[in-house]
C-alpha cells in the first residue's frame, strides 16, 4: 500500500465517515477547502486505478509507485482548479496521471539519449579542428588550380555536371551542343583533374 500523500496527511476519519456515500466529486471539493480526511478516503477509492494506469505505461513498479504519489500531491496542490462540469472527479485525476506518466516517459527517454549523445562524444577521436579546416582549404585550392587547366569547354561541362549537379541532357540543352559532345567533355575533363591532383583513374 502507498504511503499517502502529502506525508503530513495522516488520512483521518474526521468528519467524512457519515452512512451516506460521499461522491468523489464533493471528496475533492471538500479536498480543494484542506480536508485531508476527505483527500485520505478520495485517495482509498481512486489510487488503485491511477496505479494500474501508471504501471501499464511506465511497467517499472518503483516509476509507478513514485509517479503515483507525484499525481496525488499534484491533485492535493490543484484541486481548487477541478470543475465538475467538465468531467467527473475520477477522469479528471487519470487524465492527469496519464499527462504525468507521459511526462516521465519522454524526461526517461531524453536522458537516455543524452547518455547516448555523450557516450558517442566521449567515444569519438578528438580532432584538431583548424587543422582540419586548413587541410580542407588546401584541397578546395588544389582543385580550382586543376580545374583551370582544364579548357574553358571541359570546365563548363565539369561544373555544371559535378557541381551544379544538372544531368548530361540538362547539361547539354544549356551548353547547346549534343549529349555525346558533353559526355566526351566530361571524360576529357575528369582525366585531365585526376592526373592534375595526382588521383589515380
Amino acid at each position: 500500500m502507498l504511503d499517502l500523500v502529502p506525508n503530513e496527511i495522516d488520512g483521518s476519519s474526521g468528519g467524512v465517515g457519515s452512512a451516506l456515500p460521499v461522491s468523489q466529486a464533493d471528496l475533492l471539493a471538500r479536498v480543494a477547502e484542506g480536508d485531508q480526511a476527505a483527500f485520505g478516503q478520495l485517495y482509498d477509492q481512486v489510487s488503485p486505478r491511477v496505479l494500474g494506469l501508471v504501471r501499464r505505461l511506465l511497467r517499472d513498479v518503483a516509476q509507478s509507485e513514485e509517479v503515483t504519489q507525484e499525481i496525488f500531491l499534484e491533485v492535493w496542490q490543484n484541486a481548487t482548479r477541478y470543475d465538475p462540469s467538465k468531467g467527473g472527479a475520477s477522469t479528471w485525476i487519470l487524465t492527469m496521471a496519464h499527462r504525468r506518466a507521459v511526462d516521465r516517459i519522454r524526461s526517461s527517454q531524453s536522458s537516455r539519449d543524452r547518455d547516448t549523445r555523450v557516450g558517442i562524444r566521449d567515444f569519438a577521436p578528438e580532432y584538431d579542428s583548424v587543422a582540419e579546416s586548413v587541410e580542407i582549404r588546401i584541397e578546395h585550392e588544389r582543385v580550382e588550380k586543376a580545374m583551370a587547366r582544364l579548357t574553358e569547354l571541359q570546365r563548363q561541362a565539369v561544373s555544371l555536371a559535378y557541381y551544379g549537379g544538372y544531368s548530361h541532357s540538362e547539361v547539354a540543352t544549356m551548353l547547346s551542343v549534343p549529349i555525346g559532345t558533353v559526355k566526351t567533355r566530361l571524360r576529357d575533363g575528369m582525366i585531365r583533374l585526376r592526373d592534375e591532383l595526382g588521383v589515380g583513374s
